[in-house]
């Protein structure tokens, strides 16, 4: 049974200190912003009378925004830290509806900026030397032009924001609090309990009658829903085709790509080199079959093929552990990276109440912080080391840029958290003389690329095509739905393995179907990490310090010439090919251990 928050070390939690001392500081802080939030008004329609008025907005624009983030990083944090504290509930719900408030108030500033050109801009950033500091930001505004609606019409969009989120709120509702599932049982008659936190755990488990109970009652239970979940997902999607096609967009994926610089060749190329390297999937499965022993279905793919290893980690071992296996990223990187555990940005406990899973945010007035609960499981210290990438990315981003251009692209969100991983598993792989942890620890990296490559993009062109036939006017009955899902689950998984029905309801329980156009990033992101990582290893010129170079970019460039700077080429198909390379010969390398 987890333990309260109180009862665990202050060493071990996240400090919250360094963004307000304590609440009363917090509601300060609060009050002042509230009050301050009026004064934007006072700009409407004068943004462009002169040079100094638009440096005078902005300049005040930035100071609020980074006094609204800390304010929204504590509550939250707090909030998360243990969900069945009400006091923080309810700040973070405070934080929520001021930053709704400034939405609203804030939403004629884009437009009455673009009634100029941005050669007025230019003009201005002549006469105000300040102004250069905002010129990328103001010419992004610009990059939209075409696309901003008149100052009404921008209005309303914006006071819509929470009618728009209604299909994913009822979708979070409905999977988080009001699915149940039947409990299940082992080959020994043993009941376990099945929700969508024990799920992923039962699919790993060695009772293969347990794997096959749990897929099947979950799955089937979400067939129930079927008709909801498609009113859903039909009405999630059929707001983006609307919001893109009445500001003019020619599709809500382009619109999505569109604004942060990516052509749609990249995801089409994605699925089209993906599926054509659907062999080396088949011949891991046909390896992977013939070590268990009898015939493979889905819900086999999860487990590992040798037990997990029961080897366990204190914090201070996974730390220890860390900076072994990421010393090839250079002094300073390690001497960084330990500035998170001297400073607290992680918090570790697994206390009662804690939000599940794990993430790193940052506030650019202070630093990342992570979360996470720590059990001492490999599991747990790849899990530290992927969130410490993100916090490390972070960090140099607000170490170098300005709170305007700190904040990278969700296209290279990824990159970062993966080349850390990689670098873990690989120092692990060459540090180990036990057989059985060797082949455990490149079947992990195997299932990584399979549920990060293969799967993400079999979820990107699931989302391509339903987006597709809701804007030719087609209607996504449950039945369209669950044939367009089952029949692209064949064709990524490919040859020997067998593909249950039931798998047609899985699309139901994706929650970034609610994402418009993201999931495909996380394979593009892995395909970049990849690259990287073996550059790393492979000790090619300079590419420690082009990497590092990347890391504080921020959004300085856009994506794709930011990974470039890394020495990676997302415009070239041979990119993920690569990716593929280096999975080919992960497999060949599990096989031959098995052989000797």
């Amino acid at each position: 049974m987890a333990k309260k928050r109180e009862a665990f070390k202050e060493d071990v939690k996240w400090n919250v200190e360094d963004l307000y001392k304590d609440i009363k500081d917090f509601d300060d802080a609060y009050t002042k912003l509230d009050k301050s939030v009026e004064n934007y008004k006072k700009y409407e329609g004068h943004i462009l009378d002169r040079a100094s008025n638009l440096l005078e907005l902005l300049r005040f624009d930035r100071d609020f925004n980074k006094e609204l983030e800390q304010l929204f990083i504590y509550a939250h944090l707090q909030n998360d830290q243990d969900t069945t504290n009400t006091f923080y509930q309810e700040l973070f719900g405070k934080v929520y509806k001021l930053y709704e408030k400034v939405q609203s108030i804030t939403s004629f500033i884009v437009p009455e900026i673009l009634k100029s050109d941005y050669d007025l801009i230019l003009k201005y950033a002549k006469e105000e030397e300040g102004l250069k500091e905002f010129l990328r930001s103001l010419k992004e505004i610009f990059k939209v032009k075409n696309y901003i609606l008149s100052d009404k019409e921008e209005k309303l969009l914006s006071n819509m924001v929470s009618v728009f989120k209604v299909p994913d709120n009822v979708f979070g509702l409905l999977n988080d609090a009001d699915m149940k599932f039947k409990r299940v049982k082992d080959s020994k008659g043993k009941y376990y309990e099945l929700n969508e936190h024990t799920y992923r755990k039962l699919l790993e488990s060695s009772d293969r009658i347990l794997r096959q109970n749990a897929f099947n009652t979950l799955l089937k239970t979400y067939g129930d829903f079927k008709n909801t979940y498609a009113s859903l997902l039909m009405a999630e999607v059929n707001k983006n085709n609307k919001i893109a096609l009445v500001r003019g967009y020619k599709s809500a994926r382009f619109a999505s790509l569109y604004s942060d610089y990516i052509p749609e060749e990249i995801y089409d190329n994605l699925i089209k080199t993906v599926k054509s390297n659907v062999l080396p999937l088949s011949k891991y499965w046909k390896f992977k079959k013939d070590v268990m022993g009898d015939e493979l279905h889905i819900y086999d793919t999860y487990t590992g093929i040798v037990k997990d290893i029961s080897k366990n980690y204190s914090i201070d071992e996974a730390k220890e552990l860390l900076n072994k296996a990421l010393g090839v990223l250079g002094e300073q990187y390690i001497e960084d990276l330990n500035k998170a555990f001297t400073e607290r940005w992680v918090d570790f406990c697994p206390n009662e109440g804690k939000r599940g899973g794990a993430y790193c945010t940052a506030c650019y007035n202070v630093h990342p912080y992570v979360l996470l609960s720590f059990d001492g499981t490999l599991n747990s210290v790849s899990t530290l080391t992927h969130e410490l990438g993100h916090a490390m990315h972070y960090y140099y981003a607000i170490k170098n840029q300005t709170y305007q251009d700190y904040s990278y692209s969700i296209f290279v969100a990824e990159v970062a958290s993966q080349v850390n991983q990689i670098l873990l598993s690989k120092y692990l792989i060459k540090n180990t003389n036990n057989s059985e942890e060797k082949k455990y620890l490149i079947d992990d990296l195997i299932q990584d690329f399979k549920a990060t490559i293969y799967r993400q993009t079999m979820f990107a062109e699931f989302e391509a095509i339903i987006h597709q036939k809701d804007q030719k006017g087609e209607v996504l009955t449950h039945e369209a739905l669950c044939d367009i899902y089952y029949n692209l689950n064949k064709e990524y998984y490919g040859d020997n393995i067998i593909v249950d029905e039931v798998i047609k309801y899985e699309w139901e329980r994706i929650p970034h179907f609610y994402m418009n156009f993201y999931v495909y990033q996380y394979a593009t992101a892995y395909a970049a990490a990849i690259n990287i990582a073996m550059k790393i290893l492979n000790n090619e010129d300079n590419i420690v310090s082009k990497y590092l170079e990347f890391l504080s970019l921020g959004c300085t460039k856009d994506p794709i010439e930011s990974l470039k700077v890394a020495g990676v080429d997302m415009t070239k198909k041979e990119t993920i090919e690569e990716a593929f390379k280096y999975f080919n010969d992960l497999v060949e390398e599990l096989t031959k251990l098995y052989e000797e």
